[in-house]
């Protein structure tokens, strides 16, 4: 298993992260606690919940169940430094949480006080906002996504608040390290430009979609990324399901992420669909498991920290576990360049 460095935080990460957002619901305990085992197990000492967890969908009573069932494992195993926990307090709008309160220095510390009593831990490896409180392009909004309302000064205010509260907690010891999620390359240079200058945590990483479907961090956000030492984590590096090909010609597993949430978020698109079948001839072509070539695709960027994915069950994980083994030559990397020119974006 590679490793990478999570920013310049001193931490090292395994390339791939266990995702744990159906832990609750889809996944029961006993195999969340398996799936944790065997990632272990496979060199995997990275793991990402949020006290929203679990979704598909996410209800007010299980709110922090995923956190929880994290937590139960730690009580039982007792191996705490056998992961790098990372976890996220909801921002503005999630009316489960605080009723939709914004993130502020008055939220910070109460929210990371619930995360560690759920996941029964003294510390949190890496604390992330999970989306900025201004609003985010993310999650297919991208296509109307208008900044021209924000108010700059506020935003830096709210910024420079929430870095004194971040830091309060680190010196506290309930934190080791700050990132973000579903920002903008804007955000997050300023982000690191009020840290340089006011104090507080610096960014460490940024948790944004990432797959081959969605290359939106191709650009700007690399850029950032790669000069400023900040570690992309991405989510959904199989475009939740899409690239494994079970929902190809519109089908509908039983159990899948599709039977809770029908257009997987506003990823179902006929594009979507023929993107698809195009990774997948490739991945035949060089004979490779086609969720295996995606997932090291992701995993080996170069300003990409860990990949984060998620398993419903232990089989898919065992599955997914191939990918460490998978060699992406130039000639492989061309010829996924080359579809992702034909196939751009697809939703």
């Amino acid at each position: 298993m590679r490793r990478n460095p999570l920013g310049r935080t001193g931490i090292e990460v395994s390339e791939l992260c266990l995702g744990t957002m159906t832990f609750g619901t889809q996944t029961p305990e006993a195999e969340a606690h398996a799936q944790m085992d065997r990632a272990l197990e496979a060199g995997i000492d990275f793991l990402d919940t949020a006290e929203m967890y679990p979704v598909n969908p996410v209800r007010a009573e299980t709110i922090g169940l995923s956190e929880e069932i994290v937590g139960n494992w730690f009580a039982t195993r007792g191996r705490r430094d056998a992961w790098v926990v990372a976890t996220k307090h909801s921002g503005e709008g999630m009316s489960h949480v605080r009723d939709g309160a914004p993130i502020t220095s008055a939220t910070i510390p109460g929210a990371i006080e619930d995360s560690l009593r759920r996941l029964k831990i003294d510390c949190i490896d890496l604390y992330q906002f999970h989306w900025p409180n201004r609003g985010s392009y993310h999650f297919r909004k991208n296509w109307r996504y208008d900044p021209s309302g924000q108010d700059r000064a506020a935003t830096r205010a709210h910024m420079e608040d929430a870095l004194d509260a971040l830091q309060r907690q680190v010196d506290k010891g309930n934190i080791r390290a700050f990132g973000l999620s579903n920002e903008s390359a804007w955000g997050t240079a300023e982000w690191l430009r009020l840290a340089d200058a006011a104090g507080g945590p610096r960014v460490a990483s940024i948790q944004n979609e990432y797959s081959l479907l969605c290359r939106m961090a191709d650009t700007d956000l690399a850029e950032l990324c790669v000069n400023e030492d900040v570690g992309l984590l991405p989510f959904s590096p199989l475009a939740a399901g899409l690239v494994t090909g079970k929902y190809q010609g519109g089908a509908v597993p039983e159990g899948s992420r599709r039977s809770h949430v029908d257009s997987l978020g506003g990823r179902i698109t006929p594009r979507a669909f023929e993107a698809v079948a195009a990774y997948h001839a490739l991945a035949g072509r060089f004979g490779l498991d086609p969720v295996h070539m995606a997932l090291a695709w992701a995993a080996r960027r170069p300003f990409v920290a860990s990949a984060i994915f998620g398993a419903t069950r232990l089989e898919q994980l065992e599955h997914a576990l191939g990918a460490v083994e998978v060699v992406l030559s130039e000639e492989l990397l061309e010829a996924i360049d080359a579809v992702h020119r034909d196939h751009p974006m697809p939703y």
